[in-house]
């Protein structure tokens, strides 16, 4: 119920539309103007997404491609790529790791490594962590030094159903990374989609211990948590700017950012509800919106969060 409560804060906080920031990017380029209708005519990129409080994303590209992202206290995840597909994510920064809506104070840094499939889907993601922490401080001084507080590997594992060739699940086995100790995954989790169309309207996820690295033995679910996304609207969701790739990087950031699945779809969900699946089974808490549009029918705002668009 926690966690619960986080979405409900999360949410709850993009009610509010901004007041008039900055409307160049970083070329001095003009972008599109969350107070008027005018909207942006031609192709385009995604930049920012902000709330009345603060700017939850800022996107960067070289050309046509994403190259760099900046999100909470100035965290920033580099995106390369390999011909037209990702091939590496590398992450330094903070992360709210345990989903309780603040940042821990341990930073991270993880690099993500992409592999695909002789059709071109993305199908694994190969991830090597190191969180670091502060020591506690020796006076005179007032911060400790920050050192490698522990490092870990996981593998992420893409499945698709082979009658729709939707993306199906992504299951995580995860271990700590010691030096001199054989390496086990210790812990996985797995997420599995449902589809109304092409939109995504249920994401379950699991979660749990496992042994073994060859007879991997799968225990019993420690948690449960659902989201269901329905009302989609019939206009363009502002993530189908971004590539798959990046999108599901950042679902898989931490264990606990899967109420943004609905960043798959290429609709928006005007209603979100998040159930706690461990029993007993409390009612869903419910969350719902209306969105504003320009006239390309690109989203402007939803749940609080205003999109701002750059020209190519």
């Amino acid at each position: 119920m926690k966690r619960l409560f986080y979405f409900v804060l999360l949410l709850a906080g993009f009610t509010a539309i901004h007041s008039c920031k900055d409307m160049l990017d970083e070329n001095g380029d003009p972008l599109v103007d969350i107070n008027n209708n005018s909207g942006l005519i031609g192709p385009r990129a995604l930049y920012r997404e902000i709330t009345d409080a603060d700017t939850i994303a800022e996107y960067h590209y070289n050309g046509l491609l994403l190259s760099k992202v900046i999100t909470d206290s100035a965290s920033i995840t580099d995106v390369m790529f390999s011909g037209d597909k990702v091939s590496t994510i590398n992450f330094r920064g903070f992360l709210d790791m345990d989903g309780n809506g603040k940042l821990e104070k341990d930073s991270i840094s993880f690099s993500q490594l992409f592999t695909y499939g002789n059709t071109g889907r993305l199908e694994s993601i190969s991830e090597n962590r190191s969180i670091y922490r502060r020591d506690a401080p020796i006076p005179p001084a007032v911060l400790g030094i920050k050192a490698l507080f522990k490092k870990t590997k996981s593998i992420f594992t893409l499945k698709y159903n082979g009658s729709t060739a939707k993306l199906d699940s992504i299951i995580m086995r995860n271990g700590d990374d010691v030096s001199g100790t054989p390496f086990a995954y210790t812990k996985y989790t797995k997420v599995g989609y449902e589809y109304v169309g092409d939109n995504i309207s249920k994401a379950v996820k699991y979660y749990g211990p496992m042994t073994g690295t060859t007879g991997i033995v799968y225990g019993a679910p420690t948690q449960k948590l659902g989201y269901a996304y329905s009302n989609y609207d019939t206009q363009i969701s502002a993530y189908t700017l971004l590539p798959v790739a990046y999108k599901v990087s950042a679902l898989i950031s931490t264990n606990y950012k899967d109420i943004r699945s609905l960043m798959l779809s290429p609709n928006s969900p005007k209603r979100i509800s998040v159930t706690d699946l461990s029993l007993p089974i409390p009612a869903p808490t419910v969350f719902s919106t209306d969105y504003n549009y320009d006239p390309q029918t690109y989203v402007k705002k939803g749940f609080g969060i205003n999109f701002i668009y750059k020209p190519l």
